[in-house]
């Protein structure tokens, strides 16, 4: 199909942009595109499918007015994304699933290992010049092996998570997709039957030495992490980040960490990103990186690759590869 047209809102990694052009016309922007501007692209009646990012927010009232026939979102998430109104609207969006499993549990046991054994502060400490010899306590940070790591959720992240946890000697719990709770088999468990343990959410949050949060972002989730359970986590516990900004409660954890009620926080992602918390920044206890879960050459280049047969298929009245709402289809 030689006429169907592409709006990318962020430049992406090859090969996307080839794809994309090979199947029709491709407009990049020189500049983000604000909520008027996205605005304007969707209801135009010039573009098929918008090649999204997670900043660019597609609320119920754009979808309404859109003439767009799909959103394909360079992310395995989509909460930027009102779901319902995209499929009442008859208009499929696509994700990018499964290829960075890895490589944001790889970023999980990277914060775990860097803000318990504070090597930020390691770091900036030798690079002032401050460092003079060793010391028996300068700089002493949590242990790893033989601690609890409790896992908020238990999909694709969370599991490859644990696999890295449990070969670094930890203790493994979990709530799956808390803060509802249900059985699970052994059957589901599958290679982690008999390695790991699953509990209730209030348990996880009062035993685990680390908490690692990995669910979506929904209605039950945001603020999952606030006051309430901070103050029930262990005063040397670690909560980590690599979820959703919105699941934790930023402002209680800026409290929380500055008045020791945890040790730390690993985090990935932020409530109001790129935005900071009043705060945060100035905290030692923190580790602290630009959402960089999925950030290796490799798998941006397979999510681009997802991304745009996502689109091309969409653009051409086919459900896409990975359909979010493929019940959009028939709507």
């Amino acid at each position: 199909m030689s006429g169907a047209r592409f709006y990318v809102t962020t430049p992406i990694p090859e090969p996307a942009l080839t794809l994309l052009r090979a199947a029709g016309s491709v407009d990049v922007p020189d500049e983000l595109p604000d909520a008027a501007r996205l605005r304007e692209v969707c209801v135009s009646g010039d573009y098929d499918v918008v090649v999204s990012q997670l900043r660019d927010t597609f609320d119920a009232d754009l979808l309404a007015v859109a003439k767009i026939r799909g959103i394909s979102n360079y992310a395995v998430g989509f909460n930027n994304v009102d779901i319902g109104a995209a499929t009442a609207n008859s208009i499929l969006v696509g994700n990018t699933p499964g290829v960075l499993t890895d490589a944001t549990a790889d970023v999980a046991m990277l914060l775990i290992m860097a803000t318990a054994r504070r090597a930020v502060e390691a770091d900036t400490f030798v690079r002032a010049g401050r460092f003079t010899g060793w010391e028996p306590n300068l700089l002493l940070g949590h242990d790893v092996s033989g601690r609890t790591l409790g896992l908020a959720g238990f999909g694709r992240i969370a599991r490859a998570t644990a696999k890295r946890a449990l070969a670094f000697g930890m203790q493994v719990q979990f709530c799956p997709r808390p803060p509802g709770d249900r059985p699970v088999t052994d059957e589901e468990l599958g290679e982690f039957a008999g390695l790991v343990t699953h509990t209730d959410w209030n348990s996880l949050v009062a035993t685990s030495d680390y908490l690692s949060l990995h669910v979506p972002l929904n209605a039950q989730t945001r603020h999952l992490v606030d006051a309430g359970v901070l103050t029930a986590m262990k005063p040397s516990a670690i909560l980590i980040n690599t979820a959703r900004g919105p699941v934790v409660d930023e402002t209680a954890l800026v409290a929380a960490l500055k008045s020791g009620e945890i040790a730390g926080a690993g985090l990935d992602v932020y409530e109001d990103e790129p935005a900071l918390a009043p705060g945060l920044a100035e905290l030692s206890n923190t580790v602290l990186l630009p959402h960089l879960g999925s950030a290796t050459v490799s798998v941006r280049a397979e999510m681009a690759r997802l991304c745009a047969e996502n689109a091309v298929a969409m653009a051409q009245n086919r459900i896409p590869p990975h359909p979010v709402n493929p019940e959009a289809w028939s709507s």
